[in-house]
Order: structure tokens, then C-alpha cells, then sequence
């Protein structure tokens, strides 16, 4: 594969996240509690990636790269109880800003771990995604904004834990094929999210039955999709990149909620869609250039 694919498979595993919190409003609004859609969630998309591993052919894994892969998968699973922890006493419109601070940590990650001074392109690039967070998220737009200090500190360690997740996929189980790479990182966030939310509603068969199709549309594109996608893409174009190109969350955040909640979306959150999608062009001008001169 070129590099620019690569770096379109973390694209769309960034995007998959952004479909996820039209979702949950939804389960939340038929009177699904946290534990049941989060739990779900996790559930459905570990048992979903343990289908894939047993319908395809795939490398065995040692037990030290599973151990290491389960591992890896715990900031998958904090993540989510985090940024949850976040929305107790956050708005969400805050509390996606202090998450989507991964944007320039991960190029910290990149310059600490691999020595990679950020490029001045790259640095323009995380000055537009966090212009366009802003804005995306109608924090402009709002008059006064509640901000308390538990909630962000909740938030930033969400945006810490996804980093690690994104950090981690680029490295380690590389020689593991990637379905079975993501079905050990989906296990391990699937037993942080049940430690934390203990699965009682599998014990009650109504609330199970109902909760199964939130459970399954979260699962694949929350649990399923975003590991297998890092997987394949992010060992090729590294942490500092995958950060901004996962930006692509936040955009898709927006259009969803605009077109099945039917939510008003204000012309400051346009502008903070495109200012985000022009961020990570910016940020792929040289993987543009490389995929051009692989062309010729």
C-alpha cells in the first residue's frame, strides 16, 4: 500500500469515532444508563473482532505479544471512562475540547519517544485543529461556559489515555496480523470497561435485548473499527500524524448530529469543520507529496 492509503485508513478510523456520540445521545434518550451503553459498547465490539479472527487466517501470537497487546487495549478502555467521568460535570461541547487536546500531545509523544522535533507545517497544522475544536464545538457561540476543575481534569486525562491508545498502536504488535492485533486491544479496554461498569444488565434479559443494537452500532464503530483501522495505518505514518488526521472525529461529530438529531449547527461550527479538515491537509502536505511521487 502507498503512504497516503495509510494514512486514509486512519482517517476513517478517526471518522468512526466521530459517529459514535449521535449514538449514544440516542440510547441515552430511549433510557439506557451509562453502565448498559458503554458496557454494550464494548461487549458487542470485542466479541465482534473475535468473530473476525476465526473467520480469517492469521499469524499466531506468542503469549508475551498477547499479554503486551491486552495491555496496550487498558488506555483504549480508559478513554471512554474518562471522557464519561468528564461529562458528569462538563457540557459536552467542553468536554470534546479537553479530549481532543490529543491533537498536539501526540506530537509530544512523537518528539519525547522518537525524537522527532515537530515540522513548522505540523505545528500550523495542530494551531488550525485546535482554532477549529473551538469553534466545531459552539463554545463561541455559547455566552457562558461552566468549567469546573474535577471535569478537566477528567477530560485532559482522556485526551492522555487516547494518545497512549493511538501511541501504542503504532508500536507495538506490529508483527501481529491486525485483526488479531485489535481483537487484544478491544479485550483489554472490554475488561477496564467492566471493572469500572460492572455488567449487571446482562443478567436482565429486557434490558439486554434492548440495548443490544445501540450495543452493536457502538461496538463496531467504537470498539471493532478504530483498532483494526490504527492498526493497519498508524505503524506507517506514526503517532504525531495519526493524532491529526484521528481530528477527523470532531468534524463528523458535527455533520451527524446535524443530520439525524436534527440539531441546529450554527455557521461558527461550519467554519470549525473546515478550519479542522484544512488543519489536516495541512498536516499531510508531505505524505501528499510522497504519494505523488509515487505516482510518477
Amino acid at each position: 500500500m502507498k503512504t497516503w492509503q495509510y494514512a486514509l485508513i486512519v482517517f476513517l478510523g478517526g471518522c468512526c469515532y466521530g459517529v459514535l456520540s449521535t449514538f449514544v445521545k440516542l440510547a441515552y434518550s430511549a433510557g439506557y444508563s451509562v453502565t448498559e451503553v458503554t458496557g454494550g459498547q464494548y461487549l458487542f465490539g470485542a466479541l465482534l473482532t473475535w468473530t473476525l479472527v476465526i473467520f480469517t487466517k492469521k499469524k499466531k501470537s506468542s503469549l508475551n505479544q498477547a499479554i503486551k497487546l491486552l495491555l496496550s487495549g487498558i488506555p483504549f478502555g480508559l478513554t471512554g471512562v474518562f471522557y464519561y467521568q468528564a461529562l458528569q460535570t462538563l457540557n459536552a461541547s467542553l468536554a470534546i475540547i479537553f479530549l481532543f487536546q490529543f491533537v498536539w500531545i501526540g506530537t509530544l509523544f512523537e518528539w519525547i519517544f522518537y525524537k522527532k522535533i515537530p515540522t513548522k507545517g505540523k505545528i500550523i497544522a495542530i494551531g488550525f485543529l485546535i482554532i477549529g475544536s473551538i469553534l466545531a464545538a459552539g463554545l463561541v457561540a455559547k455566552s457562558e461556559v461552566a468549567l469546573s476543575l474535577q471535569g478537566t481534569a477528567w477530560g485532559l486525562l482522556s485526551a492522555l489515555t487516547f494518545t497512549t491508545f493511538i501511541f501504542l498502536s503504532s508500536s507495538v504488535g506490529n508483527d501481529t496480523s491486525p485483526i488479531l492485533k485489535s481483537a487484544f486491544l478491544s479485550t483489554g479496554g472490554l475488561i477496564v470497561v467492566l471493572l469500572v461498569y460492572p455488567p449487571m444488565f446482562l443478567f436482565d434479559l429486557p434490558v439486554l435485548i434492548g440495548v443490544a443494537p445501540y450495543g452493536l452500532f457502538l461496538g463496531i464503530f467504537g470498539v471493532a473499527l478504530p483498532p483494526l483501522l490504527f492498526s493497519i495505518g498508524m505503524p506507517h505514518i506514526g503517532p504525531g500524524l495519526g493524532t491529526i488526521l484521528t481530528a477527523s472525529e470532531l468534524p463528523v461529530a458535527v455533520i451527524m448530529s446535524a443530520i439525524i438529531l436534527a440539531e441546529l449547527v450554527s455557521f461558527s461550527q461550519w467554519l470549525g469543520v473546515v478550519i479542522i479538515l484544512s488543519g489536516i491537509v495541512v498536516g499531510n502536505v508531505r505524505f501528499t507529496s510522497l504519494s505523488l511521487l509515487e505516482k510518477t
